[in-house]
């Protein structure tokens, strides 16, 4: 079956990045189309880009790099769950992202971005990274608002029009996972 990561891309203390993951990952649940789990950067420790050769070499030498390897290459697609930090996304993301590389490769990506404005310019920059990396971001994502789709700023109590986008943007990501998966077996071999 299709495995797909939700991707809890803060890792701030007090954040709202597992509520949020943990609503999406009980909507997707539902589905019975893959297998979803949750990953949480902050499980993981990652310092900034300590690699001694560019990613792009596959040759990883710390064992953080590699956990993460693994855990990325497990999985067929990915929902990033993302705040908007001055109009982009999470340094901690970037340097995840960044870490390893053909692990990501013919894979699909959806979004849930939150944030004042729904975290749509963390998204923006999200996909033009995706693109580099070979990944297939679908086009529905999940906007929340910390006004309208939260109690307390804390709580997610997402409007009906999310929880509609949220399964929109998964049976793509589903999708896309599964036509992608004969590159990725063509890759492997």
């Amino acid at each position: 079956m299709t495995r797909i990561a939700i991707i809890i891309g803060s890792t701030r203390p007090d954040r709202v990045g597992p509520a949020v993951a943990h609503w999406l990952l009980d909507l997707a649940e539902q589905r019975g189309d893959a297998d979803y789990e949750v990953v949480d950067l902050a499980d993981f420790d990652l310092p900034h880009l300590d690699e001694p050769l560019p990613a792009a070499t596959g040759r990883y030498t710390r064992p953080h790099t590699l956990r993460l390897a693994e855990t990325v290459a497990g999985f067929d697609g990915f929902v990033f769950v993302t705040p908007e930090y001055n109009r982009s996304y999470p340094g901690v993301l970037k340097t995840a992202i960044d870490l390893v590389y053909a692990e990501w490769h013919h894979k699909a990506a959806g979004f849930v971005g939150y944030g004042a404005d729904g975290g749509i310019r963390a998204v923006e920059h999200l996909r033009g990274v995706m693109g580099m990396l070979q990944v297939a971001d679908v086009r529905g994502q999940v906007t929340l608002s910390v006004y309208d789709d939260f109690e307390d700023f804390t709580r997610p109590t997402p409007r009906e029009r999310q929880v509609a986008a949220a399964g929109t943007m998964l049976g793509e990501v589903v999708t896309w996972a599964a036509a992608l998966a004969p590159l990725r077996a063509a890759t492997a071999a």
